[in-house]
């Protein structure tokens, strides 16, 4: 959602960066520039009237108009009014109470995803926080509601509290206080009602339940999308909630930031979780710093990481590590690497994490690089048989006309899926002669759950290394598994950082 922003950002610095030395007049042109570009964002005028007032008495100063790099210390004072307006460096966790069951309790308005939200925070409090969790539907105006609850909470495996028709909010409220603590749950999620609208009844219903359960958080879910609405629901929510947080949903969406950037400044609330999907998986914890680096172009390689931590198989990663240790890389392989891409969020997900693609994203477009080409890649394998598949050097054209035809492909398609699996091998063949140290340890990190690696790159709590970066996008040879037609290379895999420029430092 912050591509458009972030594509204005990049062409100001670019201008910026073609001048050598800046002037007074070069700084307060770029952050009137910057200005526009934060508005036509939809980002509160107060913020960024305040932002602006920041950053233009930090760029100001000797220092920088004398500097030898100008430019990067502009965006290192870009950077960090980023991370300020969104919250500080320091990520905002739950609060998970020493005494349990935690409570927590979820508002928000109707069609803003909370209910859907609340199981995405009950899979990750089961998964990343080995907590045991009770979900309790407490919206008795729409029944469906609750049965959207149970049927989410099944499909997760996270137990709820059983339905009983004609019982009012506050009397469920107090029955999933009781069985979260007769059961020894360590988390109880409690999913208010929502309205079209904000109204009197609602908002007393809600404050009724948090006197009742007295909650550890309670989170304002807002949809991201509807702009600074969220910014005023968020606002009159707080007025009558003892608010702790505040969790943005649909922010993989189109919408244009503002509401996100603004949140944290109007409200004066952290943002602690961010919706960037509708799977049930996709919960992400919110890092001033992370979003940041994605608004200037420098991807969230971290992130990238944790996500394949978590994702992968790490016995199939061993595997495969065992394998291209000694040179080894068939189709069956390649068609596992493009499995592997979709389940971390396809082609989209992982480029929008990566250094310097904003810069070529019209270049990746042409190139017809996405998701439909990972799954027509996978469609071609497929059709091969078995012995194909492990000697790709037998497909001569009649055997390659059979699998265009099974398919629904040309041939054309299948030579370039060959000529990319080629690049690969061969690339895997010159990596493996070191004895496939650093093959295994790139998979490891990839793959092995050892989150201690992560350190070198920023793990949450840490400050990322981008020199690290760039040395492990060096070791990739700036290539990425799936892309294909003749385009594996990706520009600013390597390079997405300005040289000489830390935005992480002080």
């Amino acid at each position: 959602m912050f591509d458009a922003l972030s594509e204005k950002l990049s062409g100001v610095f670019d201008r910026l960066g073609g001048r050598g030395v800046l002037s007074e007049a070069d700084i307060d042109e770029g952050l009137r520039e910057v200005r526009l570009a934060l508005l036509e964002a939809d980002v509160a005028l107060p913020v960024v009237k305040d932002f602006i007032a920041k950053a233009k008495t930090l760029a100001s100063g000797e220092s920088v108009i004398r500097s030898v790099k100008p430019t990067d210390q502009v965006i290192k004072i870009v950077y960090d009014g980023l991370v300020d307006m969104l919250g500080g460096e320091t990520p905002t966790g739950l609060n998970i109470s020493l005494n349990p069951p935690t409570v927590i309790l979820m508002a928000g308005l109707q069609g803003s995803g909370k209910t859907t939200t609340s199981a995405k925070l009950a899979l990750r409090l089961t998964k990343v926080e080995r907590k045991k969790v009770l979900m309790a539907s407490l919206d008795t105006r729409r029944p469906a509601a609750m049965e959207q609850l149970a049927t989410l909470g099944r499909q997760i495996g996270v137990e709820t509290l059983p339905i009983l028709v004609g019982q009012g909010a506050a009397d469920i409220a107090r029955r999933a206080l009781s069985a979260a603590k007769l059961s020894g749950y360590d988390v109880l999620i409690l999913d208010t009602a929502g309205r079209t609208t904000l109204d009197e009844a609602m908002m007393s219903e809600a404050a009724q339940i948090a006197q009742i359960a007295k909650p550890s958080e309670t989170l304002l879910v807002a949809d991201s999308l509807t702009g600074q609405d969220a910014v005023r629901t968020a606002k009159a929510f707080h007025e009558r909630l003892p608010l702790t947080g505040l969790i943005l949903t649909r922010t993989d969406g189109d919408g244009r930031g503002g509401a996100a950037l603004s949140m944290r400044h109007v409200t004066g609330l952290p943002i602690k979780f961010l919706g960037a999907g509708e799977q049930v998986e996709a919960l992400d914890a919110f890092d001033a710093r992370r979003v940041a680096g994605r608004i200037l172009g420098q991807g969230d390689v971290v992130a990238l990481v944790e996500k394949a931590a978590a994702d992968l198989d790490h016995a199939e990663a061993e595997r495969m590590a065992k394998k291209m240790a000694k040179g080894k890389f068939d189709l069956d392989d390649l068609s596992a690497q493009l499995a592997q891409m979709q389940k971390m969020g396809g082609m989209e997900g992982i480029m929008g994490m990566l250094p310097g693609v904003q810069k070529v994203k019209k270049q990746i477009a042409e190139a017809n690089i996405n998701d439909k080409m990972i799954g027509r890649q996978r469609a071609i394998i497929s059709s091969m048989t078995k012995e194909e598949r492990k000697k790709p050097d037998i497909l001569q054209a009649s055997r390659k006309r059979r699998i265009a035809a099974g398919s629904g492909v040309d041939v054309a398609e299948i030579n370039r899926l060959l000529k990319q699996h080629r690049q690969m091998a061969d690339m895997i063949k010159s990596m493996s002669r070191d004895g496939g140290k650093s093959l295994a340890r790139m998979a490891q990190m990839m793959g092995g759950g050892d989150m201690s690696k992560l350190k070198a790159m920023g793990a949450p709590g840490t400050a990322p290394d981008p020199q690290a970066l760039e040395q492990m996008a060096a070791k990739l040879g700036g290539k990425l598994p799936g892309l294909g037609g003749g385009h594996g290379q990706l520009p600013g895999l390597g390079g997405g950082l300005p040289p000489g420029f830390n935005p992480f430092k002080k």
